[in-house]
């Protein structure tokens, strides 16, 4: 897109104005964005000259994530680093973390599958304090955005598909077991807003025939790695809430759902037994 504004008269040791917050809602609004205003602002925070500026908000008009756009999301409180093709955490997932954290607190071990930026993983440390942190994810750019969140938290990301990723040493031993998988089954991605389709790496959206295969893949193995009494978390649709939880009830967990209204997700719970058995 053309510049925002014409160059501001300035002297040789002023830096050029950036143009005004009008300007950029105005540019904003005719692409569509319904939150142009908040979008304004925070665009305009992130650039340091016009021509960043001006950049951000080309690629915010072309249909680019805000997210992507500012390096950041916000979950849970925390600023999560983003980078291009990674998922964008979505606030709905917070209702996960919310789950997570009240089962978890005598948790020593907990583990981020299909981890993606980490963000499920920074938020439980954040609320958690010292526990055993892992990440995993199989996606290389998604380990190398999550080990900038996770890291940072102390905890430890590793690379590989499910739990091939993770350490021998970690089984039997997780307390808790969040895997925020792709569930949208494959003939329905075409379908899903262009910010995700276009933007967000495509495994980490399909999740198969019926949005369910890493699910049962996940759930299938978790009893090797729950330690007894532990929790395996996963968030899901509504429509797939039935074969989910008959998922996780194959595998031998004791399984309930816990579902957010406000938020519009549901969460499929599934307890070891305390022997492990």
């Amino acid at each position: 897109m053309p510049p925002l504004s014409p160059p501001s008269p300035s002297s040789p040791s002023s830096p050029p104005s950036l143009p005004s917050h009008e300007r950029v809602v105005a540019a904003l609004r005719a692409a569509g964005c319904v939150f142009a205003e908040d979008e304004a602002r925070l665009i305009l925070a992130a650039a340091r000259t016009p021509d960043e500026l001006t950049a951000l908000v080309d690629r915010r008009v072309t249909g680019e994530p805000l997210e992507l756009v500012l390096g950041w999301a916000e979950f849970h409180g925390l600023r999560i680093a983003v980078a291009p093709g990674v998922f964008v955490p979505r606030r709905r997932t917070e209702f996960l973390v919310e789950q997570a954290l009240a089962l978890a607190s005598d948790a020593s071990v907990v583990v981020d599958l299909c981890c993606g930026s980490g963000a499920v993983c920074a938020a439980l440390a954040a609320a958690l304090g010292s526990v055993e942190l892992h990440a995993a994810d199989v996606d290389p750019v998604a380990v190398r955005c999550a080990d900038r969140n996770v890291a940072a938290v102390g905890g430890h990301v590793h690379r590989g598909d499910l739990f091939e990723a993770l350490p021998a040493r970690l089984r039997g031993r997780v307390d808790i077991l969040a895997a925020n998988v792709p569930y949208v089954p494959t003939a329905e991605v075409g379908l899903l807003p262009a910010e995700a389709r276009d933007h967000e790496p495509r495994a980490a959206l399909d999740g198969g025939t019926d949005g369910l295969d890493v699910l049962r893949r996940v759930a299938a193995e978790a009893p090797r790695w729950l330690a007894p009494g532990g929790r395996l978390l996963v968030e899901t649709s509504e429509r797939q809430a039935d074969a989910a939880l008959d998922a996780f009830t194959r595998s031998g967990l004791t399984a309930r759902l816990a579902v957010s209204e406000e938020l519009c997700t549901n969460v499929v719970i599934g307890a070891m037994p305390p022997n492990g058995a």
